[in-house]
This record gives C-alpha cells, sequence and structure tokens, in this order.
C-alpha cells in the first residue's frame, strides 16, 4: 500500500506484463491499475449485497488525483449503501437515449413488425416528432406530448390544414416506443426507467374522429369524387401527385389497405390484353396474414395499363421517397374530403368500396368479405376449412360490378353538372 499522491503516481512504474493495482492506505478500496503499457486508471473496490465489485474510476490525467479520490470515496460509500455503480452508469446511459435510438431498436427486432408498420412509425418519428428525433426520452414530457397533438389536430405537418387522424396515429406510435423504452431501460434501483408514459396524458383527449362506419362516400358523391380524380390526372403538378391520384382511384377500384396498394409491385400484377376478366393482383403477405390473389375490374385494368413504369423501380405507385414508394396521397384526399364532405383517408377508400358493393350492388357480405380479404369467422367450418380462399378470380363478376357502378356514377355526376340530364320537352 502507498499514499496514491500526485507524486507518487508519477512515478510509479509499469508492471513487466499484465496490470498492477496499487491500494491507497488511507482510503479502503480505493486503487490505481497499472497495466504494463503504462497507462494509469483509478478504480474502486467494494462490495455489494455480499459480492465483491470493482468499478473503474477514470485514467490518470482526465481525472486529477483528488478528483479521482472524491469520486472513489462517493462510488464506495455508495456500495456501503448496497448501491451498484455499474447499475448507476446503466442508468446514466439509458437517461441519455434519444428518441431516434429506442425506435432503431425497436424497429430491429425479429419478425415483430411488418415493414409497412416500421415505414409508418418512422415517418411520424421523422415527420411528426422531427423536432424531439434526437432528444433523449426521458426528457419527452406531458405538456410536448398536449402541445404537440394539439398542433397537429390544428394544422397538421404543415401547419395550415388540421389532420386529426394523423395526430392520434402519430401519437400510438410515440406511446408505443416509450413503453418499449420503459421495458428495455432501468434505473439503478431496477425499477424502469420511465414510470410513466407522458402519451397517457391523452386519455381523455384523443381527436374525436367520428363513427368509423360512417366514414365513407355517399352514393351521390362518388361520382363526382371519381371525375374530380379523372380530371386531376389530366393535369397533374408533377410524377408524385399523379402517383396519389392513381392511389387513390385504385383503391377505390379494389378495397384494398393502403399500403397493400403503395407497395404492389409490378411482379404481383397480372394484366391481360386478351382478356380483361384474367386481371389481378397478388397480395403475398397482406395485415391479416392471408395470401390472396384478387380480381381486377376492367376499370382497374385500364388505370394500371395507364401507369407508366419507372426505370430502377419495382413499384406500381412509385416515388422518390427513400422506400421507393409512396406513403401519402394527401392533396388528392383534401381535393374529394371538400365533395364528399368529410374528411378522408385513405382507409375510407375501402369504407366506400365496401359500400358500394353491398348497399348498391347487393353483393352478399361473405363475397364482399373474401374481395376485401377479411377472414372467415372461425365457426364457418367449410369456409376455414375446405374452401381454397387465396384465389379468387371467380369473384371477377362482382369486381366487375362495382367498377361499373361507379363508371356509372361518374357518368350521372357528369350529366347532372353539365345540365346534360334535362331533356327540353317538345312546344
Amino acid at each position: 500500500m502507498a499514499k496514491l499522491t500526485k507524486a507518487f503516481i508519477d512515478k510509479v512504474q509499469p508492471p513487466a506484463d499484465g496490470y498492477r493495482i496499487h491500494w491507497d492506505e488511507t482510503v479502503k478500496g480505493y486503487g490505481l491499475r497499472v497495466t504494463a503499457a503504462g497507462k494509469k486508471v483509478f478504480v474502486a473496490q467494494g462490495r455489494v449485497r455480499g459480492k465483491a465489485v470493482i468499478v473503474t474510476i477514470g485514467p490518470f490525467g482526465l481525472y486529477p488525483e483528488d478528483k479521482g479520490r472524491a469520486k472513489a470515496q462517493r462510488v464506495l460509500q455508495d456500495m456501503r449503501d448496497g448501491i451498484d455503480p455499474r447499475d448507476v452508469k446503466k442508468q446514466e446511459e439509458a437517461t441519455k437515449v434519444t428518441l431516434r435510438e429506442v425506435a432503431d431498436a425497436y424497429f430491429a427486432r425479429p419478425g415483430k413488425l411488418k415493414q409497412s408498420t416500421k415505414e409508418e412509425m418512422d415517418r411520424h418519428v421523422e415527420k411528426v416528432f422531427a423536432a424531439w428525433e434526437h432528444r433523449p426520452i426521458v426528457l419527452i414530457t406531458e405538456d410536448d406530448v398536449r402541445k404537440r397533438h394539439r398542433e397537429m389536430v390544428e394544422g397538421g405537418l404543415s401547419g395550415k390544414k388540421g389532420a386529426p387522424a394523423s395526430a392520434n396515429l402519430s401519437m400510438v406510435t410515440l406511446r408505443s416506443l416509450i413503453n418499449f423504452a420503459g421495458r428495455q431501460y432501468r434505473r439503478a434501483d431496477g425499477t424502469p426507467l420511465i414510470q410513466r408514459n407522458p402519451v397517457d396524458v391523452l386519455k381523455d383527449h384523443w381527436a374525436t374522429l367520428g363513427s368509423r362506419t360512417k366514414r365513407y362516400i355517399d352514393k351521390g358523391k362518388v361520382g363526382a369524387v371519381w371525375n374530380a380524380l379523372t380530371e386531376a390526372r389530366l393535369d397533374p403538378k408533377n410524377c408524385d401527385a399523379l402517383t396519389g391520384i392513381d392511389l387513390v382511384m385504385f383503391l377505390l377500384l379494389t378495397g384494398a389497405r393502403r399500403m397493400e396498394g403503395a407497395e404492389l409491385t409490378w411482379d404481383r400484377v397480372h394484366l391481360d390484353d386478351d382478356d380483361p376478366t384474367q386481371g389481378w393482383f397478388h397480395l403475398p403477405n397482406p395485415k391479416n396474414g392471408h395470401e390472396v390473389y384478387l380480381p381486377l375490374s376492367s376499370q382497374a385494368v385500364e388505370l394500371l395499363k395507364s401507369r407508366k413504369r419507372v426505370a430502377g423501380n419495382v413499384h406500381v405507385f412509385p416515388s422518390r421517397s427513400k422506400s421507393g414508394h409512396i406513403m401519402d396521397a394527401r392533396a388528392p384526399l383534401e381535393t374529394i374530403s371538400g365533395i364528399a364532405g368529410l374528411h378522408l383517408s385513405c382507409h375510407d377508400m375501402r369504407r366506400t368500396y365496401t359500400n358500394i358493393a353491398m348497399r348498391e350492388c347487393r353483393i352478399e357480405k361473405f363475397r364482399t368479405d373474401m374481395l376485401t380479404n377479411h377472414k372467415p369467422r372461425a365457426e364457418d367450418v367449410t369456409a376455414s376449412n375446405y374452401l381454397d380462399l387465396s384465389r379468387l378470380d371467380w369473384l371477377h363478376p362482382e369486381a366487375q360490378l362495382i367498377g361499373d357502378w361507379i363508371e356509372k356514377a361518374a357518368k350521372v355526376a357528369h350529366a347532372k353538372a353539365t345540365g346534360r340530364n334535362v331533356v327540353p320537352l317538345r312546344a
């Protein structure tokens, strides 16, 4: 033992190999580790809950002797109080973990999330929570959550038009990430780093969206909506704008989910020039996990044939985004929302498709469920265990009924708008 003064530390010689610890004669458990390479590091050794623990304080130079001694004394006192300094270090590191780092760890879990879900959540982190992306997640407060949610409800991402649905959905993403952080990171005493999820403050303040079953385009406005989309296709602002318009039209003609359409690739589309009844698109891994080949109406076939393929991009609805495909169709949705008289989302095209199928085309529920790729109920033994519900080309007549109804509604709306539905009577 020796008194670890600066003079002693300056003169101490490295061992021939390995390392040697010189213990201080006045502070029990405080020492200087010297390696054969000449590196000198302060250490502290004690017992925590009956187990021997040795921790590194820091290198001599970065820590002058008096500061190294003072920190060692604090660490040794924590050990006597039953606090493991290694847990304290983990807590300190955990408090610095950012929202971006938590999101990356959450997305990296193998087999837990579909790629489309990762992309959607990542978009929320990058766009909605851009100001917080590199902030330690423990510093996100309830006041922050309230303010950002209100901003999204009232002004959306642009600050000009409210987006209540996006406001709610982005906060669900944030809640999931913070819950994950609470499970993965701990305090020195073993309790979760995040005791209360700040998003819980919204429990009684979620933006009102209205009944989901009522969020569809009324039959009397479907034609006008279709005509507005058709007209918008004639003079789009750019390629992405046209892609967004076409995606909305495709969803209305097929009832597909937003990402099922957005992620569609050309190798999963079959168009037959000789027989339009043989058009279909393939969903190998849809939301419900049930692979399916869905029929395309002649209207959907015509829409897809008009799409120009982009060299180097396999997507039917490509974009310059990092995903390679369109993620949002806000502009055309805003246009038709004004016509429909309600705030529409891509999923509302699916609801509209279902209502047209059952109410206007009188297609039975079982066939409507199949066209929208809903699994049959478990109690439906025949459908669940005997029918091949992956190849649905036999439902082409029903898909065509829906396409024809939309086309006819568009003609009626055009006639009304131009006055051609009025025929003058002879005097």
